[in-house]
């Protein structure tokens, strides 16, 4: 029906449009058709030429309504080409309507200032080119004498020459014309006062043959688009359909874009024609102008017509693609609503157990119950969709045979579900009834063996005492109506459904039972009416036996569940609270009147913070409470296992990190602490500084948080986030909650501002500001954390470099004296771009990835490329050439990496960070070489030569050290390895240099700071005389030929340490591959050793 309907609205709205293309000459639908290969003349076309003005159409008329074509006095008339005189001709005759067309035109020739020779060339061109019909020709001879007389007699010669059509009449004044057309109807250059501007004219006639083509143009584009929508498929998927939805209207709003503006020009259009005559009311319009008018107003109509035939079929074909857009939906809601029931339906068929005890049958009740209730969100949503379905039938779908068949299937599902959930109900509540008579059964017959074995023997040997016990066991019998199995037959016929093969041995042995105690009930029962009777002989008392005694008249035993009670930790009010609040009343009374309004100000505003601050709080706790128990609870459900994916199993820790440690300090110790101060906000500060530490968790969970967010994306679309999420009600998804941590831990900050801002007079106020900085410190270090946690190719433990002090990406050349020449030029124009990590042992150099992927895979990562020992570092602060380079250096100079940083500022901090370190490890280098000086005075062997200690030479450069370190920025180098830190690798130690802050300057920025030479460089480069020691690490390169036992042995290939001078030219030495120790001659030592592996001295001389 929809589909017919469209139908037939598309035929009504195109059979409309052919009228939209007609222009503004009014030829019939036939006359187009005939004429439909011959493309109309358009004012547009031939603007120039009608600008001319030889000829124009002035909108007069003759007496019987013929139009007027006026051709003016034009000099240059016999110039105009031909193809020009043609085109003007023929677009001036299309215009009048074909009626006023087919009386035929009169034709005003002005020659008067003209010569007889181009009268008569322009008459006869004009009859010979004229393309239609014509009344009368009308000429106005020339003025002159002489061209008059003479355009007379060569009229009367050469009539023959002017056969026309018509008549040509030869005028020799303009009252003359007055005589065939009516002064109304001419212009004022002939004698009229008809208004004519052939300017305006031009333009009004552009403006409606330009209207004429956006209108015809707007049809066939609606044309077109209504072809598409009536040939569109409707999609089989909601997305599709939506994106068709979507892609149509665009296009229809667009469409009807084009045909306001189309409207819009119309109307202008219109107006403008309309103005002139608004303007002056004894003026009436001319035919032409009223030509016009109408042919707006008709091409307005068309366009009106055409825009309400199309909104008629756009809404037609609108509401089919929503009811499209509704029935995918139906059908995608459909497919999922049956799948969760067809899984229900296979859950509820594995409840087959019909218990095996009591508690049992309750727990499986339980179960049922438990599974009907988690079950009755898919049921509910199955009978609202078929509510759904059932008003989309009554909205007159158009596919109503396609919906209601699932509507009754889903009733039929639901009901269906409903009947076996019934039908499990009534078996458990049929084990129930069995089972509980069952236990009653055994119930009574423990009490029964209980009450025969508790009846004294001795009691009953008399009349009385016999009838009592006699009595008892009739009262008791009675009972066994309500308690005990009456016919097993019975038993079997009523609960024969649920009878299994355990169970009925189970019935079987309880009957069994109950036999045997009513069969010792009747013999106690024959022998005490035995004993009732009057007794003729003494009767042996016989006490019962020990064990029938020792029965007890319990029931059996069953499940039974137990609560746990859960206890609250109790806090107590803080002792910071209680004196913050006496403090506060203190200050209060102290105030003076006049900041008495300011401060009470300040003070609402502090509250304002604080109950913020509680308020989100509490919100937050709330919320990783309500993800713990709805998300990450469930995953451990038994029942909702089958709604995890299988990417999704034993992810629950890398989903959630540390959450429920976030929450237990949040909900126990953070959120009662802070509702301690929520009568003194401005000492809040300190409830953030006790716990500072605690804060700590938050890296954890932000180092997690791009594993979990891997994980979330794998699996964002599992059923079990969908089901947990409906549970919870929840609009947002699980992925925003996750974020709730990392949006709290930067929320503390703001709120801390905004406390201290209102708080800088208060008593906390300082708390509050280090409490702030803290803050900062930690969402610092998680940042910086993030980054390391995405360094890559590292082979040692990044924890084991130090704290991290900064980390920034720079541009980075590199110049190292070992390199090949051409490298080394090449490095000096190439820089590298790298991400520096400062730590306090290391700086690592690492190579920035590029970015890719979503949320937090989107963060960059480090490849490791290599690193520095802080213990081998020295630095350059400036480098000519650019205030935001700066150099470090390494192994003296051996390795040089020149630092641009991205602004003078990052220079600076950096520069500033890594003196702070080198400064901070010279000290420590010299407190521990005095520590270790007062050690080796005590236990270093001394020479058999020497006179004085060994440390008296330590002791004096410690000295010479302490005089050059007065100047911070002019720090010189010292040796003591007794002191000095292990460097991981080779020539990782401290680097020293022997040039003063200036020495980059002197080579363009490029450090020129000397390596120190030892005694084996002098001699490289042919410098003679004795080789000058220095501390520091050596190859040995021969072997000690003449070595002795009290010497230290070193062997050609050895890496030796020279640690310090004593007397009698005699070195200390420590042999580090055979870890050996001793005294050596400084002649013997300078003879062996190669070039120095590293000069160990802190340098920061050009700091």
């Amino acid at each position: 029906m929809a589909q017919r309907g469209a139908s037939r609205g598309r035929q009504r709205w195109l059979c409309l449009l052919p009228w939209g293309c007609r222009g503004a000459s009014k030829r019939p639908l036939s006359d187009e058709i005939m004429h439909q290969d011959i493309t109309p003349l358009c004012a547009a076309d031939i603007q120039d030429q009608l600008r001319k003005r030889f000829a124009y159409l002035s909108g007069g008329r003759g007496q019987d309504g013929s139009p007027v074509i006026t051709f003016p006095d034009y000099p240059a008339f016999s110039d105009v080409p031909d193809k020009e005189f043609q085109n003007v001709m023929t677009y001036l005759t299309s215009i009048p309507s074909l009626q006023d067309a087919g009386i035929g035109f009169i034709l005003v020739i002005d020659r008067r200032q003209d010569k007889w020779t181009s009268v008569k060339a322009s008459v006869l061109r004009i009859a010979a080119s004229f393309p239609a019909n014509l009344q009368r020709v009308l000429v106005l001879r020339p003025t002159g004498f002489f061209q008059r007389t003479l355009s007379d007699l060569a009229f009367r010669f050469n009539r023959d020459d002017f056969k026309m059509k018509v008549p040509v009449t030869m005028l020799s004044s303009v009252p003359e014309l007055h005589d065939y057309i009516d002064k109304s109807q001419l212009t004022e250059d002939l004698g009229g006062t008809l208004d004519y501007c052939h300017t305006k004219w031009l333009c009004h006639r552009t403006a409606i043959e330009s209207f004429a083509v956006m209108v015809k143009q707007t049809a066939q584009m609606l044309q077109s688009f209504g072809t598409e929508l009536a040939e569109t498929e409707l999609p089989n998927d909601v997305p599709s359909t939506s994106s068709v939805l979507i892609a149509h209207t665009e296009k229809k709003h667009k469409a009807k874009e084009n045909m306001r503006l189309a409207l819009d020009e119309g109307r202008s259009i219109l107006e403008s024609i309309r103005e002139p005559l608004a303007r002056s009311t004894e003026q009436s319009p001319n035919q032409d102008q009223l030509d016009n008018q109408t042919t707006v107003q008709r091409l307005l109509a068309q366009l009106n017509e055409t825009e309400a035939a199309f909104d008629e079929f756009w809404a037609k074909h609108q509401q089919k693609l929503e009811q499209c857009l509704q029935l995918r939906h139906f059908e995608q809601d459909f497919r999922e609503v049956k799948a969760a029931l067809d899984t229900l339906a296979q859950k509820i068929v594995t409840f087959t157990d019909v218990g095996n005890s009591l508690a049992h049958v309750e727990h499986l009740l339980k179960d049922l119950t438990s599974f009907e209730e988690k079950s009755s969100a898919a049921v509910e949503r199955a009978r609202a969709l078929s509510l759904e379905g059932e008003q989309l039938i009554g909205n007159k779908h158009y596919a109503v045979d396609s919906i209601r068949p699932k509507c009754h299937e889903l009733q039929h599902l639901c009901d269906q579900f409903a009947a076996e959930v019934g039908r499990r109900r009534g078996l458990l509540g049929k084990s129930l009834e069995l089972h509980s008579l069952l236990e009653a059964s055994m119930k009574w017959c423990d009490e029964g063996i209980y009450l025969l074995a508790s009846q004294p023997v001795d009691k009953c040997q008399s009349q009385d005492g016999a009838e009592a016990a006699l009595q008892e066991i009739e009262k008791f019998l009675e009972t066994g109506a309500e308690n005990k199995i009456q016919e097993l037959n019975k038993i079997y016929q009523d609960y024969e459904l649920i009878l299994t093969q355990d169970l009925r041995e189970h019935v079987q042995k309880v009957f069994q039972k109950q036999e045997s105690m009513e069969e010792m009930f009747h013999r106690r029962q024959a022998s005490l009416k035995k004993l009732a009777a009057k007794q003729t002989r003494p009767v042996q008392p016989v006490a019962p036996r020990p064990e029938a005694l020792a029965k007890s008249p319990c029931a059996s035993p069953g499940i039974r569940r137990g609560s746990e009670n859960s206890s609250c930790e109790g806090s107590a009010r803080r002792g910071p609270y209680r004196r913050a609040k006496s403090e506060m009343s203190e200050g209060r009374q102290g105030r003076g009147s006049s900041t008495g309004d300011e401060e009470e100000s300040l003070a609402i505003l502090r509250r304002h913070v604080m109950n913020e601050l509680l308020d989100t709080e509490r919100v937050y706790v709330e919320e990783l409470l309500c993800v713990l128990e709805g998300y990450a609870a469930e995953m451990d459900n038994p029942l909702m296992t089958h709604l995890i994916s299988t990417g999704l199993q034993n992810k629950k820790d890398v989903l959630f990190g540390n959450m429920e440690e976030i929450y237990h300090f949040h909900n126990r110790i953070f959120l009662r602490e802070l509702e301690n101060y929520i009568d003194c906000p401005e000492l809040v500060g300190r409830c953030f500084l006790e716990r500072m530490e605690e804060f700590q968790i938050y890296e954890k969970y932000c180092q997690n948080k791009p594993r979990s967010e891997s994980v979330w994306r794998q699996c964002a679309d599992c059923p079990f986030f969908q089901e947990c999420q409906k549970k919870l009600d929840h609009k947002l998804s699980l992925d925003s909650y996750l974020l709730k941590p990392v949006q709290r831990i930067t929320k503390y900050q703001l709120l801390l501002k905004e406390m201290l801002k209102y708080s800088k007079s208060c008593e906390g106020a300082e708390d509050l500001q280090e409490a702030l900085s803290s803050i900062l410190g930690i969402l610092k270090a998680v940042n910086d954390s993030m980054h390391l946690i995405a360094i890559t190719g590292y082979d040692g433990n990044l924890s084991d470099l130090g704290k991290l002090l900064m980390q920034g990406s720079f541009s980075v050349w590199t110049d190292h004296k070992k390199g090949h020449s051409k490298v080394k030029d090449l490095a000096r124009f190439k820089p590298m771009q790298r991400h520096l990590f400062l730590h306090e042992k290391a700086v690592l150099f690492c190579k920035k990835r590029e970015e890719n992927g979503e949320g937090y895979e989107k963060a960059p990562s480090y490849s490791y490329k290599q690193s520095l020992n802080m213990a081998a570092v020295g630095i350059t602060e400036n480098v000519k050439g650019d205030v935001r380079k700066f150099e470090i250096w390494y192994n003296a100079r051996e390795e040089v990496y020149i630092i641009q940083a991205p602004t003078p500022e990052i220079k600076a901090a950096w520069v500033s960070e890594i003196r702070k370190l080198l400064t901070s490890q010279l000290q420590a280098f010299r407190e521990a070489s005095q520590h270790r000086v007062l050690e080796q005075s005590q236990s270093l062997p001394l020479p058999a030569t020497a006179s004085a200690s060994p440390s008296k030479g330590n002791t004096r450069n410690i000295k010479k050290l302490e005089e050059r370190k007065t100047d911070p920025l002019s720090l010189e180098g010292y040796v003591s390895s007794t002191s000095l830190p292990k460097a991981p690798e080779k020539g990782r130690g401290w680097s020293k240099t022997s040039q003063p802050s200036e020495a980059p300057e002197d080579n363009d920025g490029w450090s020129s700071a000397e390596e120190p030479l030892n005694s084996s460089d002098a001699e490289e480069e042919g410098g003679v005389g004795p080789r000058k020691l220095v501390p520091g690490r050596f190859t040995v390169v021969a072997d000690d030929e003449k070595g002795s036992p009290d010497t230290l042995v070193m062997r050609s290939g050895d890496l030796v340490e020279v640690v310090q001078e004593g007397e009698d030219c005699l070195w200390y030495v420590r042999n580090l591959t055979s870890s050996k120790e001793g005294w050596v001659p400084a002649g013997s030592l300078s003879a062996r050793l190669g070039k120095s592996s590293s000069a160990q001295c802190l340098s920061s001389s050009v700091w």
